[in-house]
């Protein structure tokens, strides 16, 4: 059962307490971030990898403040829809600081971006590779690889994205002869990776197609994706960012020795999730039988609203309760009439007895993937609102 959450193990003081007064003053549910903690994430990733670019995965929360935020600090962005791309620009960043990483993409789409000015495009397949050659002549191309490591993600992102090596260098190759650049290779190990060693099997296959492309077709490759991975702060506990970088550093030195490409990391939940904090209201608790040994908590935020990541309770997020006392084991749900709106049902938390309806549940770590999961419409609830401090 998982004890009582501490604040102070994932805030500092400053923090909770500016997220905290902001929230007293607001209906549930919504999430607060605080932009102060973005900006030391993003810090922390340049002081970490120092030779790489970032480019923000804006899907991961694409609030106008974040944006603009990232924005003037210099950052670049992974972008995966003209939507995106659009409310990216408007904000003023130009379009040599953006990739079209989607390989799922509309040839008008590509000739949107194309002709907005962007130039890096990440594909996987040879349909959507001529589809650039046409709509995205002379583009820079980064193919994307399948990686292994989903089982030591807790959000896996294999199968749908990725191709074989076999027929990433024949990409490459098609690529060159299409009037392309064959710029890179991609790779993402999954989202919430704890498994560093994930990278350094994903870079060995890379340093392959590199060294294969070069000595048999006169291809020299000039940069690596590294996608995102690295961890927020949720209740499984996960090496600090710094272990990361040292690291995956040495992975790529061992492959590439002094001629290490190009960098790009592509962070979202790293970068953003640590910053939010969604506040909920217990709605009901109640139990399905005299004899039931777990109350039944639902709330007014649930998977529809902001917690899909709760799916297979894939996410754990650490859940804060101002109540003292005992603590048992409780089922939590969420406010819509679909039976899958239950969170949290194998995993149990540890919640307080004396917990009652109308009392707030304080869901640490939220900054990323809530606002942009969250439904439009469903059973009437609006999208969760988000304040920024």
């Amino acid at each position: 059962m998982q004890q009582k959450i501490d604040v102070a193990d994932y805030y500092s003081a400053d923090v909770f307490t500016r997220i905290k007064q902001l929230a007293d003053s607001k209906e549930t549910p919504f999430v607060v971030i605080d932009k102060q903690t973005i900006s030391d994430s993003y810090d922390e990733l340049v002081d970490n990898f120092p030779k790489a670019k970032i480019y923000y995965a804006v899907k991961a929360n694409p609030a106008n403040e974040i944006i603009d935020l990232l924005n003037q600090k210099g950052s670049h962005f992974d972008i995966a829809s003209i939507y995106e791309l659009d409310k990216v620009m408007a904000l003023g960043t130009p379009a040599e600081r953006i990739s079209f990483g989607n390989t799922i993409k509309k040839s008008k789409d590509i000739r949107y971006f194309y002709d907005k000015g962007v130039r890096l495009f990440a594909t996987d397949s040879e349909p959507d590779l001529r589809n650039i050659a046409v709509a995205a002549p002379g583009s820079r191309i980064y193919v994307r690889i399948l990686t292994e490591g989903s089982q030591t993600a807790d959000w896996p992102l294999s199968r749908k994205f990725g191709c074989q090596l076999d027929m990433a260098l024949d990409l490459l190759i098609l690529a060159r002869d299409l009037g392309l650049v064959p710029y890179g290779i991609s790779f993402h190990v999954g989202s919430q990776q704890h498994d560093i060693g994930a990278w350094d099997a994903a870079i060995g296959k890379a340093k392959m197609i590199f060294e294969r492309l070069k000595d048999e077709d006169g291809i020299d490759l000039k940069m690596i994706n590294m996608g995102g991975g690295f961890p927020a702060s949720y209740l499984k506990k996960t090496h600090d960012l710094a272990t990361y970088a040292k690291e995956i550093q040495r992975f790529l030195e061992e492959d590439f020795g002094d001629e290490i490409p190009e960098i790009v990391l592509e962070p979202g939940r790293s970068l953003v999730g640590n910053a939010g904090i969604l506040v909920s209201e217990v709605v009901l608790i109640s139990k399905k039988s005299r004899t039931s040994l777990n109350r039944w908590i639902y709330t007014d935020v649930g998977k529809f609203s902001g917690l899909a990541e709760t799916m297979d309770e894939a996410i754990k997020y650490p859940i804060y309760v101002e109540k003292q006392g005992e603590l048992e084991e409780a089922v939590i749900a969420g406010p819509t009439c679909d039976s899958v709106d239950i969170m949290y049902e194998n995993y149990k938390y540890g919640l307080p007895l004396n917990l009652a309806s109308g009392d707030r549940l304080y869901w640490l770590s939220t900054g990323a993937y809530t606002t942009s999961y969250s439904s439009v419409e469903f059973n009437g609830f609006p999208p969760l609102a988000s304040y920024f401090v």
